[in-house]
């Protein structure tokens, strides 16, 4: 059993949100995602989507994309990204899933996941701007990723933590300046040694950064830097 990562996905199925306003590589990106994914993911792995999985404004009308990933192989697990309009209570979403029998679909809010020796905890995390509400916006991030946390520390005390967020955790201006990212000063507080995170596409891929900070493994996982292929995590590496 192996875990996958691929954020944005930015389901339109009724293409009424072309995404190749971010380049060519995003045509008929949907196909390219359900295409690799068959071909890549079994049906004991889980996959990590964090953030940005549907164009849907409401959680009633989102029926034919979980549809779209139910039916492919392995367990799905979501995290809301800043276009997740849909998104609503964990309540609500796990009983629209009950309802219409998507039984490999879960979510993170407050909460964390099991699978095999792995737990996960996230959210969806906010950008980093000197701004007075924005850090209401953060603060607010990163108590639900305390939550998440304090969570599985409860539930999942031996196992390994791996941390989906769809914002970038750090920046490079971060980076270039030693300036600490509160989100990478809570994993470190908690010990987890892994960050998947998404968001940037087309030019912005330059802005990820991918090495290690105070032994934390940091992945970028949007679709497009992953050629819509979702990436194997090396958690042993």
């Amino acid at each position: 059993m192996s875990i996958y990562a691929i954020g944005d996905l930015h389901l339109s199925l009724d293409n009424s949100k072309p995404m190749d306003v971010f380049g060519d590589n995003w045509e008929n990106h949907m196909e390219k995602i359900k295409n690799n994914w068959i071909n890549t993911v079994k049906e004991d792995d889980l996959v990590i989507i964090p953030g940005d999985f549907s164009w849907k404004m409401h959680l009633k009308d989102m029926h034919d994309d979980f549809e779209f990933i139910n039916k492919l192989p392995g367990k799905k697990l979501l995290t809301k990204g800043n276009h997740d309009y849909w998104w609503t209570t964990l309540k609500s979403m796990n009983e629209f899933i009950k309802k219409n029998e998507f039984s490999n679909i879960d979510f993170l809010l407050n909460n964390s996941y099991s699978f095999e020796q792995y737990a996960i905890v996230g959210t969806r995390g906010w950008n980093f701007k000197e701004d007075e509400e924005l850090e209401k916006m953060q603060n607010r991030e990163l108590h639900r990723l305390e939550n998440s946390i304090l969570d599985c520390v409860n539930k999942y005390p031996e196992k390994t933590v791996i941390c989906a967020l769809h914002y970038p955790p750090i920046t490079k201006a971060m980076v270039d300046e030693n300036i600490k990212s509160p989100y990478l000063e809570l994993l470190k507080k908690y010990n987890i040694k892994y960050c998947i995170y998404g968001h940037l596409h087309g030019d912005k891929h330059q802005e990820a950064v991918e090495n290690e900070i105070d032994g934390i493994k940091l992945k970028l996982v949007s679709s497009d830097y992953l050629n819509f292929e979702p990436f194997k995590l090396n958690l042993g590496e």
